[in-house]
């Protein structure tokens, strides 16, 4: 199967808000059905060029970071797997934001940028993370993304890690961890 970045975030902004960070069986079914062999291409490298060309612009390099960042998260949840392209994922949001291309689309997509440091195990990109919605926030009003990304690097900041993907990355849980997941903890 071949795709078009516009197939992706065709599919990404019908599917909107109310589907991008809730728990669906049904929405992880139609992810798969549709975009694991374009997902499983996308981490080996075949659509590297949406993000390198001009012809693409901020369009493609959404859809690869929408690809390789949110779609494996839904393709593999609860395992290894969801985290597996993540690093690629942030590379090319890299590229994307230093090229201005995050200011480039829809307010509501240009989170999608950013959440790639966010979901990162690196204090670092967890300070970049912050840094990013930060300036959503002046540009756009959009206190929430902020809010969440904070919410990220404190348990960054606090246990280097998240407790939350242990089980799924073959990682033992420590005591100050398990007492914070079973508080109620992050699953984010």
């Amino acid at each position: 199967m071949t795709a078009k970045p516009q197939d992706v975030l065709g599919f990404w902004t019908a599917a909107g808000p109310d589907k991008w960070f809730t728990k669906s069986d049904a929405f992880d079914d139609a992810i798969r059905l549709k975009f694991e062999p374009v997902h499983l291409a996308a981490a080996r490298g075949k659509y590297d060029a949406w993000a390198a060309d001009a012809f693409h612009g901020a369009e493609g390099a959404l859809a690869l970071v929408i690809l390789l960042d949110q779609f494996p998260r839904n393709l593999y949840r609860d395992s290894g797997h969801a985290f597996a392209t993540d690093g690629k994922a942030r590379a090319v949001a890299a590229t994307a934001v230093a090229a201005g291309h995050d200011k480039a689309v829809a307010a509501e997509l240009r989170p999608f940028f950013y959440l790639p440091y966010e979901h990162s195990e690196s204090l670092a990109d967890q300070d970049t993370s912050i840094a990013l919605f930060e300036g959503l926030l002046k540009d756009t009003g959009d206190a929430d993304s902020l809010k969440w990304a904070i919410a990220h690097r404190d348990i960054i900041a606090r246990f280097g890690r998240f407790p939350h993907r242990n089980k799924a990355l073959g990682r033992s849980t420590t005591a100050a961890e398990q007492a914070f997941l079973d508080e109620g903890g992050f699953g984010g």
